[in-house]
């Protein structure tokens, strides 16, 4: 398995390497305001890809943190359960003790 996913990782690569050399004209972005951007196209669809890519990780995190939040909460209550259920396992096990003898 870890064989085909090395192959298709260099197939990958070797696509989007001919696409780089491929797409190397340059390019003018306008945006609002009169700004403009020049350069290969291929740099500035990379830059867009690597920013929305940064933007899905950043929208994302949020989303993580609270499950992971809820994973060790339940965590902790497991473990808790598994100790109380120990404890009651080694009191039920102890040979029962002789009750106290009074002398009257």
């Amino acid at each position: 398995m870890k064989l085909i996913s090395r192959i298709i990782a260099v197939l990958l690569f070797l696509l989007f390497f001919g696409f780089a050399l491929k797409n190397t004209q340059e390019v003018t972005l306008d945006f609002f305001l009169n700004y403009q951007i020049h350069g290969p196209l291929v740099l500035i669809l990379l830059g867009f890809f690597g920013s929305g890519a940064i933007l899905g990780v950043l929208a994302m995190t949020p989303a993580v943190f609270r499950y992971r939040r809820n994973a060790s909460k339940a965590q902790k209550a497991l473990s808790s359960l598994h100790r109380e259920r120990e404890a009651q396992r080694l009191a039920s096990a102890e040979a029962p003790q002789p009750d106290s003898i009074r002398n009257s």
